[in-house]
């Protein structure tokens, strides 16, 4: 009877390891792939680049400030790129910049010209008009409901600064 104890006690322990093992592997391999922000960009060309081109298409900038390191980042980024209806949104009414904030590369000039956004912490938002005017800034902390961001505010708020909503011909009869 106790060989039998023993016997199932190694086996538990065993499965307990390479369960731990499995979960820890899977969660490395998550935050390796998630590596949107590029320490190495230059974001005043990026951004240079995006306004150009929202400016001949009728669109805005929507800037993502934050890094690799950031979760949340992460989560805003897997709503927007997953869910069809603000994919689509995003798609139709911006130009998407991923502007890093890391230990390699802080982005300190650029974040000085959008008049210092990272004080809302990350992930951070900025939106510039085709001409390249910052017409806000958005704390995420208001676009999250429970333990991710909500669908509902995040389209608020892309609905919001759209160029639409910008228009004054949109509000005269």
């Amino acid at each position: 009877m106790i060989f039998v104890s023993q016997n199932i006690f190694t086996i538990m322990k065993h499965l307990f390891i390479i369960l731990f093992l499995g979960l820890g592997l899977q969660t490395l391999n998550a935050q390796e792939k998630f590596n949107l922000y590029n320490p190495e960009a230059d974001a005043k060309s990026d951004i240079a680049i995006a306004t150009s081109k929202a400016k001949q298409e009728n669109r805005h900038v929507f800037i993502q400030i934050g890094g690799n390191w950031c979760g949340w980042c992460k989560l805003f980024n897997d709503l927007t790129t997953t869910d069809e209806e603000l994919k689509t949104y995003i798609a139709e009414n911006y130009e998407v910049v991923h502007l890093n904030y890391s230990k390699e590369n802080q982005n300190l000039d650029v974040l000085e010209q959008l008049e210092f956004p990272q004080r809302f912490g990350f992930p951070v938002f900025v939106i510039l008009d085709g001409n390249g005017k910052r017409i806000h800034t958005q704390s995420s902390g208001y676009l999250e409901e429970g333990k991710g961001h909500s669908k509902k505010l995040v389209l608020e708020f892309l609905q919001s600064w759209s160029p639409k909503a910008l228009d004054a011909a949109s509000y005269k009869k």
